[in-house]
Parts: C-alpha cells; sequence; structure tokens
C-alpha cells in the first residue's frame, strides 16, 4: 500500500519545519520506501509497518506541539510493487508521447 500524510504541529507558531523535520526522521529510519515532497510524504508498504510509521512520525511532532492534525491517504493495492515509482513513471511515459 501507499500512504500519503502530512501530519503538522498546531499551537507552536508559523514555523513548522523544525518539528516536520522530526517526522520525516522517523519515515527515513523506518527502511520502507518513502519520499516527502512540500504537502506530503508517502511510503510503501504493508499495512501494520506503514500505519506504524504514520504513528511513530505522528507521535514525534506532538512531542513538540500541544495539538497535531494528521492528513492521510491511502492507496490499498495488493499485489502491487514499488507503486511509490511505478505510478508516476506510468504519467511521465504520457506525457512524453510513449504508451
Amino acid at each position: 500500500m501507499l500512504v500519503a500524510f502530512s501530519v503538522t504541529p498546531l499551537g507552536t507558531g508559523e514555523e513548522v519545519g523544525e518539528a516536520v523535520a522530526e517526522a520525516v526522521r522517523v519515515v527515513r529510519a523506518s527502511g520502507l520506501p518513502n519520499r516527502t515532497d512540500a504537502m506530503f510524504t508517502t511510503i510503501e508498504g504493508e499495512w501494520d509497518e506503514v500505519m506504524a510509521v504514520v504513528k511513530a512520525a505522528t507521535e514525534a511532532v506532538s512531542a513538540r506541539a500541544p495539538r497535531v492534525s494528521l492528513v492521510l491517504k491511502a492507496d490499498i493495492r495488493p499485489g502491487a510493487v514499488d507503486a511509490l515509482n511505478a505510478k508516476v513513471e506510468s504519467v511521465e511515459r504520457y506525457l512524453s508521447g510513449d504508451r
């Protein structure tokens, strides 16, 4: 499965980068395939392992903030392999005219 999530500290002021970095650190330490962009971090793996990482990342942010917002989107597709890259590569093929 792929899970895209965003965890945001609330009640800490405008600067959230340091707390968000703690969440990303947890994700990267997990060893699961992942990608972070300006809005979300996406992780690929099995249900239990991915959700454990999301929970740990959320806890890392909540250790720095009195309140936390979590947004999560999941693509659950049994048997999919390397979906983190394959989905993007498929779109890029269409954009280049190669189908």
